[in-house]
C-alpha cells in the first residue's frame, strides 16, 4: 500500500508574475490619468480678451453648451497670402450665469476673462478657450457724423 497523502502537496508560487502585471497595470493607469488631467483639466493659460461680441449660442447634440464669437479690433493674415481677415476669438462658456450676461451684451464691446486648456471636453464646450467671467461691457458708440463740405467753385 501507498502511505502517501496527496492532499498535502506543495503549492506552486504564483505571486511574482501577478505582482509584475499589477505594477505595470498600475503604472499605465497612472500615466493615462496624468495625461488626461494635463490634456483636459490643467489650465495652460489665462488672459483677457476684448472686442465686439458677435454671437453667443446654445448648441450641441448630446451636451448642450454655450459657444461664442468675439471680433477683435485689427486685422489678421495667418495664411500669409493676399487677403485680410478680422481677428476672431472662438470660445465656450461653462457657467450659465456668465452665458446669460453675454447674451444680454450681444453687439456690444465686452472684455472677458478666459482660461485656456490643451483640449476641449464635450460637456465643457467645443473650444479650448473657456470664458469664466465678464469684466466689462460698453456700448459701441455710433460714429460721429461730421458735415462734409463740398466746394462749389473749382479754381
Amino acid at each position: 500500500m501507498n502511505d502517501y497523502d496527496y492532499s498535502e502537496q506543495p503549492k506552486k508560487k504564483r505571486g511574482t508574475g501577478r505582482k509584475i502585471f499589477g505594477t505595470l497595470l498600475f503604472l499605465i493607469l497612472l500615466v493615462a490619468a496624468g495625461f488626461f488631467y494635463f490634456k483636459f483639466y490643467f489650465v495652460f493659460g489665462e488672459g483677457v480678451k476684448a472686442g465686439e461680441l458677435n454671437r453667443i449660442v446654445y448648441k450641441g447634440y448630446v451636451f448642450k453648451t454655450y459657444e461664442g464669437l468675439l471680433i477683435q479690433a485689427g486685422y489678421n493674415n495667418q495664411s500669409h497670402t493676399s487677403g485680410v481677415q478680422s481677428n476672431t476669438f472662438d470660445f465656450s462658456v461653462a457657467d450659465k450665469n456668465v452665458a446669460k450676461e453675454l447674451e444680454a451684451s450681444a453687439g456690444k464691446f465686452v472684455q472677458v476673462h478666459y482660461k485656456e486648456y490643451k483640449g476641449a471636453l464635450p460637456w465643457r464646450g467645443m473650444q479650448k478657450y473657456v470664458v469664466d467671467s465678464v469684466l466689462s461691457v460698453t456700448s459701441l458708440s455710433e460714429p460721429e457724423h461730421t458735415p462734409v463740405t463740398v466746394p462749389t467753385e473749382i479754381f
